[in-house]
């Protein structure tokens, strides 16, 4: 079940990929040709701090402090290790022109993959943990679009690789940990 968000997610942007993005994008432009804002350039990190401050105020998470920390470290680490390699690979233009860096968005993979880690955490203990971060992340989307800095495409692939490399981490750290625990030994 955890890889159905961000394969859907990934999948949904390599099919929205060209036409239909450029349609979306020209509507939006057209109709907010003003719209600028650089509160995307600071929200992406709001869902991790809320998570990494409830660790660090005693809130009890799925992990301790310290391995929420390692786990946010990691996690966006990967996250945008993949999405700077993809940049780089596919060199597809921004809409406003301003580079060839578009593809997949690292605003958005950032915001993603601190959404996902505060739903890791404290999702269990409220649902209006995980609505907060993945709002917040889906703002974060959408203002990037609303910019004229990313298509719908980067957006939702984005989207996909946050969710994707800290559902990946969160699987795999308990067996990281015994690996570690088994080296110190």
């Amino acid at each position: 079940m955890d890889v159905i968000p961000p394969v859907s997610l990934a999948l949904a942007g390599l099919v929205t990929q060209g036409k239909i993005s450029r349609h979306l994008q020209s509507n939006v432009v057209k109709n907010h040709p003003d719209f600028h804002t650089n509160i995307d350039d600071y929200l992406p990190y709001a869902p991790g701090v809320v998570s990494l401050g409830l660790a660090a105020s005693g809130v009890k998470g799925k992990h301790k402090l310290g391995d929420q920390v390692i786990l946010a470290l990691l996690s966006n680490v990967i996250a945008q290790g993949v999405t700077q390699s993809l940049k780089r690979i596919v060199a597809y233009p921004r809409p406003n022109g301003e580079d060839n860096h578009s593809f997949p968005s690292g605003h958005t993979t950032t915001a993603f993959t601190n959404a996902t880690l505060l739903h890791e955490e404290y999702g269990q203990t409220s649902v209006l943990y995980s609505i907060g971060g993945y709002s917040t992340a889906t703002a974060v989307g959408t203002m990037r679009i609303l910019n004229n800095k990313h298509w719908l495409a980067d957006v939702l692939m984005g989207a996909g690789i946050g969710i994707g490399a800290t559902k990946a981490l969160y699987i795999s750290y308990p067996w990281m940990q015994r690996t570690v625990r088994r080296m110190k030994h």
